[in-house]
C-alpha cells in the first residue's frame, strides 16, 4: 500500500481505490461487504434505542437471544435477510425497503 497515494487522494472513492483496489476486486469487496454489515448495524442500534428498547426486549420480541442481537449491533455475525426484516418490521415497527443497484 502506497500511503503517498493515499495521502494525496482527492476523493473518499479514490481513496478506497488507492487502499483496497478496485471495485471487483478481492480486497474492495471483502471492504465493501464489511461497511455494509457496519451500516446495518448502526441503523438496527439507533432503530432499537429510538424504540428505547434493550437488546433483551428487542430479541424476546422476535423470538431471539440478546446475545445474537449484540453481534449484531457490533457487526460479528452475517444475517439473513428474513432475519432482518423480522427485527426492523417486528420487533421495530420499521419499514425495510431494499435497493439492489
Amino acid at each position: 500500500m502506497d500511503t503517498n497515494k493515499i495521502r494525496n487522494s482527492k476523493n473518499f472513492e479514490e481513496l478506497l481505490d488507492n487502499k483496497y483496489g478496485k471495485i471487483g476486486t478481492e480486497k474492495r469487496d471483502e471492504f465493501e461487504e464489511k461497511a455494509q454489515y457496519f451500516v446495518i448495524s448502526q441503523v438496527l442500534r439507533d432503530a432499537r434505542k429510538e424504540a428505547n428498547m434493550t437488546q433483551k426486549q428487542l430479541a424476546e420480541k422476535v423470538g431471539t437471544k440478546k446475545s445474537y442481537i449484540s453481534r449484531l449491533e457490533n457487526g460479528r455475525c452475517d444475517i439473513q435477510l428474513s432475519t432482518l426484516y423480522r427485527i426492523f418490521e417486528f420487533g421495530l415497527g420499521k419499514r425495510i425497503n431494499l435497493l439492489i443497484g
